[in-house]
């Protein structure tokens, strides 16, 4: 055996380690690539997104507010008898919301009014003297059929006061039995003012002076008694308030059949679509001597000038009804209630326009002892009264 002189014994030292690294690195199926110390994953980041507020309400006062509220999440909800009847068959929401209500509050005679809208949701309130619920209708829990009073019968009279005369005692020579049947049909059918009847003061006279002799109750129990109709009540203007109803919308488009120039009243409406203002409504309603069936076809006009303001305030809208009410209450006279009021007007969003008949109760001509030209009404008049008492006119 030769010796291994020093030099070479430490470099075959070297070799030796090194070889015997190699091997230990096979062996472990590790590469020579240096290793990287492994990080320790950071903790994700969460956003947190903020809870909506469950109910959120829009230009209703608190206490009207506190009403709505448990219409959608449960609980009592104030409410008249008619509308209560409807709310018990709601369903219950997810208490989770956000449920956004949006308010348009006015005033009926002093009495506040509202309707409260919630998507395709209405909700139709009166503070008498507290907040209730008086009708509506509110698909998102289940309750898409409108509640809006039923079956509906009023007495709509246009009043030939003068300036200075009562508007309550002066001739009515505009009279309309407007009706809803609940089910999204109506009628209006307009009493011709020479209709010679007994009047509920005694007597027989024109139907017209029903209102001069008996005020707003006599003539509304003279035409009770007339057709057999039950009348929930009237409602009365002037030549001025009818002019300041028309003017508080600005123009009401009114559709025109047949094309009326009358040189007495001021009428000159043609053919089409007229959008009319208020002396311009009031000269049309008012025509007879250029209108075919004079006396009959004027109250035919004036239905039309009736589902004209009908057809206009569907167009609105809903959440106009409170201002559009609260425009129109100064110049009309009344013995309906607030709610009375507010629920037969949102009616029309209830109705379907295609089951709504305008008709005039038609008769003979004759004339009285002291020589007054008169309409004795006939049978085809009686069957049209015995037709709307259902809110109804075929």
């Amino acid at each position: 055996m030769f010796p291994i002189s020093r030099p070479y014994a430490g470099r075959a030292l070297r070799i030796g380690l090194a070889t015997a690294l190699v091997a230990a690195l096979a062996l472990s199926g590790c590469s020579s690539t240096p290793t990287v110390a492994k990080k320790t994953p950071a903790a994700p980041t969460t956003t947190v997104v903020p809870t909506p507020a469950p109910f959120t309400a829009t230009g209703v006062p608190s206490a009207l507010a506190d009403v709505i509220r448990p219409l959608y999440f449960g609980g009592v909800v104030p409410a008249s008898p008619s509308a209560s009847g409807a709310l018990v068959k709601r369903k219950p929401v997810n208490a989770a919301g956000p449920v956004v209500v949006v308010g348009a509050v006015s005033s009926w005679k002093g009495v506040p009014i509202a309707v409260v809208t919630s998507g395709s949701d209405v909700t139709l309130a009166v503070a008498a003297p507290k907040w209730k619920v008086v009708g509506g209708w509110w698909p998102s829990i289940g309750l898409s059929a409108p509640s809006v009073g039923g079956v509906r019968r009023v007495l709509v009279v246009g009043s030939d006061a003068r300036p200075g005369q009562p508007v309550d005692r002066s001739r009515g020579d505009s009279l309309h039995i407007v009706g809803l049947d609940g089910h999204g049909g109506g009628g209006v059918l307009g009493i011709p003012r020479d209709s010679y009847v007994p009047l509920a003061t005694g007597g027989r006279g024109k139907i017209n002076s029903a209102l001069t002799f008996g005020g707003p109750v006599g003539l509304q129990r003279t035409v009770t008694s007339l057709t057999g109709v039950r009348l929930e009540g009237y409602l009365i203007t002037g030549f001025g308030g009818f002019e300041k109803l028309i003017n508080g919308i600005g123009r009401l488009p009114v559709k025109v059949p047949v094309a009326v120039k009358d040189v007495m009243s001021g009428a000159n409406v043609r053919v089409g679509v007229n959008n009319l203002n208020g002396p311009e409504a009031l000269a049309y309603g008012r025509a007879r001597h250029g209108v075919d069936g004079g006396d009959f076809g004027r109250s035919a006009n004036q239905g039309r000038i009736i589902m004209a303001a009908a057809g206009f305030a569907k167009l609105l809208g809903p959440a106009k009804l409170p201002a559009l009410l609260g425009k129109a209450a100064p110049n009309i006279a009344t013995n309906l209630s607030a709610e009375q009021v507010l629920t037969l007007a949102a009616g029309v969003f209830a109705t379907n326009p295609a089951k709504v008949n305008n008709r005039v109760a038609i008769g003979g001509f004759g004339m009285t002892s002291d020589g007054q030209s008169i309409v004795l009404l006939d049978a085809n008049a009686r069957r049209m009264f015995a037709d709307i008492r259902d809110g109804n006119l075929s």
